[in-house]
């Protein structure tokens, strides 16, 4: 590990960085590779780092259109949680979980994970007996979660208000103290450069125009840097997902709609945790910057905009003022939107696709960044043994033939 001393960083600041070596290498992409990820995100660069690492496959390349972290892993709310109401969710998510917590050591790179805790808040009977029935499944799982009085969520949070007579007034929380958040392009950088030192090859600013087939197996890609013949294409590209299924010739159960945030101006620490409403379709953590991070519901449309409608912005400040009146002269100082796909079950597809030798890891919907280094490597396992992992198995495209579905509308929501 690089040890830097404060006369080294200086110098390095003041001539413009021309001796700060570079943290991945930038090759030109070769005219074949073992396995192909299309896909520079935090999923996408994940799945590289697993497979060269635990597979011993690093004849392998990471395409991204643009820079890496770029879409929706620069575009998130950072929020890690493993909550979820079914068996399968849980396992998955909790899979997840357990990864962040070493996830720093892991890669030698400070991700910034922090297990500040992630509050959900219950306004009505019908909330109470949600959140009592999650706690309850994910007990069973041995996933952590508990119930909180309105005044138990509010020594946790102190900024909360529970005032009754508010329009929806507090009447409880589950907390996972677990849960919390990470450093969005720290995750990135950290899968990056650690990808990098096993020899992967890392290409930014490479689109890929075509995907290649034999019958019905995958041959190779066109991209605007050149043709790239391939034994295994991996696809992880959130929204666009579909997309690039239809370069291969099928369909995906999936539709794409912008997902709204947006930072407010910096204040010192006064926010300890990540508290989220259902209810009133708003959510909050704050940075060690200091800005208030506020996250919204997707919008009303499909969509591939990366604005969104303003009306759904305004609806999510006024139930955050409500919940923290102290907040309401905070000045907001940008709003964005990522493109989420998302399931008619709310749950990912993880796993083979009907064209043999190509694999596609989508439809996380608004729960993509909680699980980016499992579904990394479960999808790794995937790719490396044509087969899934048994954490995976459930998630397959399969379930929307059968009817096999993992509902975890209830769950996903609005929350990260």
């Amino acid at each position: 590990m690089r040890r830097y001393s404060i006369f080294t960083l200086a110098r390095n600041a003041l001539t413009g960085h021309r001796d700060w070596p570079r943290a991945w290498r930038s090759p030109e992409p070769r005219s074949r590779y073992r396995v192909v990820i299309v896909g520079g995100g935090g999923h996408g660069l994940a799945t590289a780092y697993y497979l060269a690492k635990e597979h011993g496959i690093r004849d392998l390349a990471v395409l991204e259109k643009r820079w890496l972290g770029g879409g929706n892993t620069g575009r998130n709310t950072t929020i890690i949680r493993s909550n979820y109401l079914h068996d399968e969710s849980a396992a998955l998510y909790d899979h997840a979980l357990r990864l962040w917590a070493g996830l720093s050591r892991e890669l030698n790179f400070n991700v910034m994970y922090s297990d500040r805790g992630v509050m959900m808040l219950a306004h009505n009977p019908h909330d109470v007996q949600i959140f009592k029935r999650h706690i309850h499944a994910n007990r069973l799982n041995g996933i952590d979660n508990e119930w909180l009085t309105p005044a138990e969520a509010k020594a946790y949070c102190p900024p909360l208000s529970i005032d009754r007579t508010a329009r929806y007034p507090v009447a409880g929380a589950a907390l996972q103290r677990r849960g919390g958040v990470a450093r969005h392009d720290a995750v990135a950088w950290g899968y990056a450069r650690a990808a990098d030192s096993l020899g992967v090859d890392i290409i930014q600013n490479c689109e890929v125009t075509a995907i290649r087939r034999e019958g019905d197996r995958v041959t190779g890609i066109e991209t605007t840097r050149g043709s790239i013949a391939v034994e295994k294409l991996g696809i992880v590209v959130a929204g666009h997902s579909s997309i690039l299924a239809e370069m291969a010739g099928f369909r995906l159960p999936i539709e794409s709609y912008p997902l709204q945030a947006l930072v407010s101006e910096p204040v010192k620490p006064i926010f300890p945790c990540v508290v989220m409403s259902n209810t009133v379709h708003a959510y909050i953590s704050q940075s060690d910057k200091g800005d208030l991070v506020i996250g919204a519901g997707t919008d009303q449309y499909v969509s591939y905009s990366q604005r969104g409608g303003i009306q759904v912005i305004e609806h999510t400040l006024e139930a955050i003022v409500e919940l923290f009146p102290i907040f309401s002269r905070m000045r907001m100082m940008r709003q964005w939107a990522g493109i989420v796909d998302v399931t008619p079950d709310r749950s990912p597809i993880i796993g083979r696709t009907p064209v043999r030798g190509l694999y596609i890891n989508c439809g996380w919907g608004t729960g993509g960044f909680k699980a980016t280094p499992g579904s990394g490597h479960l999808f790794a396992w995937t790719i490396a043994r044509d087969e899934p992992h048994p954490v995976n198995a459930p998630f397959d495209l399969d379930r929307f033939a059968s009817g096999r579905l993992i509902d975890e509308a209830a769950a996903a929501a609005v929350a990260h």
